[in-house]
């Protein structure tokens, strides 16, 4: 299932539904081997690109292209894309094996080829055995795997997923995205996918494009995106907390933080609380525990600033003073 060219290629494309845009010149690419991932809040035209690259959606302008080849007028079942949806989309009157081989089944793949496809996709979702259980009796897990094992069993040049794991609790979510990215990766299979969970993306990912006013707003590796968000918007898609509004002199209740009127990030992991005499002056309104650590709301005048705190300081509680440390880099300039 790897590959070798230039991959998905997606030139200046646009999409509108009844004259009003959804996506607007939409530049972006996706490597033999490389997962990419699509974040943004819902109706951003996440599901829109998928759409259109998978040639579910018509574009109104622009070109989707595989190692050079303009797909524009190819149709969905002659792309080579395999495509999972969050809802699953199996057929509830077969079993495990007839949901998998369906696609198989319409190319006219002998049967014999069909059943060493669905055992061996079944094998690389966890599945062994599963060919005769009925999918009335599976987990929301099993069910999902499945969805997968019937893309794999393709061998799709890319694979496409929109929002698989969305209707999944957050633990078995967790699991399963540990698992996705260790299998992509073994298979060295092209991926776009799509999610409006930061962490998932940051987990998933070789690149994360961020979706914003139809239009890619931000993209690059994990790291390169979580130190430099670029806009505000691609700051809060990314997980950021702590931004803040700075007067015409550039300052705020921190101080003077730019050159003048805007916004500022203050990269959470940059920060620390220590004791009162340390950085600037603040007092604790509340604590909360978030995946084992502690996070801070500090009030500095009529700012707050949510700090992740040093597990030697996890006494503290709302009222207590404190002093908040900026170290290197906290503090990142954004746009809009």
């Amino acid at each position: 299932m790897t590959g070798s060219g230039t991959g998905l290629e997606i030139r200046d494309l646009s999409v509108a539904f009844d004259g009003v845009p959804v996506l607007s010149g939409v530049d972006l690419t996706v490597e033999p081997g490389e997962v990419v991932v699509l974040l943004g809040p819902s109706g951003c035209g996440k599901s829109t690109l998928l759409r259109a690259v998978a040639g579910l959606e018509q574009p109104t302008s622009g070109r989707v292209s595989w190692d050079g080849e303009d797909l524009t007028g190819v149709p969905t079942h002659q792309r080579g894309f395999g495509l999972v949806f969050q809802d699953h989309a199996l057929f509830g009157h077969r079993d495990v094996a007839g949901n998998v081989e369906f696609g198989l089944r319409v190319a006219g793949i002998a049967a014999e080829a069909r059943a060493h496809r669905v055992a061996r996709s079944l094998a690389l979702v966890g599945l062994d055995g599963f060919e005769g259980r009925r999918v009335d009796t599976l987990s929301g897990g099993e069910a999902q795997r499945v969805a997968l094992a019937r893309s794999l069993a393709a061998a799709p040049r890319l694979l496409m997923l929109d929002e698989p794991l969305g209707s999944l609790d957050r633990s078995l979510r967790e699991r399963l995205t540990a698992e996705l990215g260790v299998l992509l990766r073994r298979l060295g299979l092209a991926a776009l996918h799509v999610t409006h969970d930061h962490d998932e993306a940051f987990a998933l990912a070789d690149r994360i494009a961020v979706l914003g006013a139809d239009r890619v707003d931000r993209i690059g590796n994990p790291d390169e995106v979580w130190d430099d968000p670029g806009t505000v918007h691609a700051a809060r898609c990314l997980g950021h907390e702590n931004m803040v509004t700075l007067d015409d002199a550039g300052g705020c209740a921190l101080g003077r933080l730019g050159d003048g009127p805007g916004t500022v990030l203050l990269r959470a992991d940059r920060l620390s609380v220590g004791s009162p005499d340390d950085g600037v002056a603040a007092v604790v309104a509340a604590t909360v525990r978030r995946s084992g650590r502690t996070v801070a709301r500090v009030v500095v005048a009529d700012l707050e600033v949510r700090v992740p705190v040093d597990e030697s300081m996890r006494d503290l509680r709302a009222g207590d003073p404190v002093g908040l440390v900026m170290g290197h880099g906290a503090v990142v300039t954004l746009r809009g």
